[in-house]
């Protein structure tokens, strides 16, 4: 409530928004806009101006929303070494629960910082939900298994979920095509595309990156893919770094919705984090029509201060 309040607070007093418009803005009534303002001054939030150790990552959240044509973005603190992940996961559950409704479809991709989200739900039923992994599996079961962090997810809003029953990396193009030809698999990819909201995460190249360390692709591999000017990955589809998906072998061996496909998806959110993956963030910001970015400050410095941001392919290029 004190995070919301101040952000409530930021608009109000700092960008002048009118409570109308910071009700459309955050999805909240106009009753709750005006209890919120009057949390903020009398906790003390409000004097005069906006002082709140939440401050400076507000408006480096409005710096990302103008810069990179979001709605809206969620800058956590910085975090120490290995907990990136966790807090980026924790704030992108909260986004979950207070953002999704009954009878919506919810597309989830994979990796440390989804598998972290789906841990920090909890029990939070939503009625009617549906789960669709957007990725096929790992045939060693870890718990940045695709199919693991879409049935944690289910389970916690106790959720229908539909899995691409296939494994995520095959041997050669020719399967990946014949697998998508199947019936099944191609109503979950359909029902994909359908979704209400996608949550994505976006991996870099570097060889502790999830598809290298979990040993999906090989280390030669690897390289070939950077000489070819590869800088992360979203949905295990090779990013350059104007956010085009690069001509590359490993691409065409993916069991994975392309990123294109989600073009439809009315709220496509992006949680990761770390200053090392800024390079691979600016790709996906490109690729993809993200409408929320979940980070932490030194990713969103680094994607605030480096260059000019690509034309959004996502979103319309």
């Amino acid at each position: 409530m004190h995070d919301l309040a101040v952000r409530v607070a930021w608009h109000a007093f700092v960008e002048g928004r009118t409570q109308a418009e910071i009700a459309a803005a955050l999805d909240l009534s106009r009753t709750k806009v005006a209890r919120l303002v009057a949390v903020a001054r009398d906790s003390g939030v409000v004097n005069i101006h906006v002082r709140a150790a939440h401050t400076a990552r507000i408006a480096r959240e409005r710096e990302l929303v103008a810069r990179f044509g979001l709605t809206d973005a969620i800058v956590v603190p910085a975090a120490a070494p290995g907990a990136v992940e966790a807090q980026i996961g924790a704030a992108a559950g909260a986004f979950l629960r207070a953002t999704l409704r009954a009878g919506n479809t919810v597309a989830v991709g994979w990796g440390a910082t989804l598998s972290a989200c789906a841990r920090a739900l909890g029990a939070s039923p939503v009625p009617q939900l549906t789960v669709v992994s957007l990725l096929g599996g790992m045939t060693h079961s870890r718990a940045v298994n695709p199919s693991a962090v879409a049935r944690r997810m289910a389970d916690a809003f106790a959720a229908t979920c539909h899995q691409i029953t296939a494994p995520l990396v095959v041997a050669h193009a020719a399967t990946c095509e014949r697998l998508w030809r199947e019936p099944g698999l191609a109503r979950v990819r359909a029902r994909a595309r359908r979704a209400d909201l996608a949550l994505v995460s976006v991996g870099g190249t570097d060889p502790d990156a999830t598809l290298f360390r979990e040993g999906l692709v090989s280390e030669a591999e690897r390289r070939s893919l950077v000489e070819a000017g590869a800088v992360g990955d979203v949905l295990c589809q090779f990013l350059d770094a104007v956010g085009a998906v690069l001509d590359h072998p490993v691409n065409r061996r993916m069991v994975a919705v392309p990123p294109s496909e989600l073009a439809q998806v009315r709220e496509v959110v992006v949680a990761s984090g770390g200053a090392r993956k800024a390079r691979a963030l600016r790709a996906a910001l490109a690729a993809l029509p993200v409408t929320v970015l979940i980070t932490d400050e030194s990713a969103a410095r680094a994607l605030v201060e480096g260059p000019a941001p690509a034309r959004r392919r996502g979103a319309g290029a």
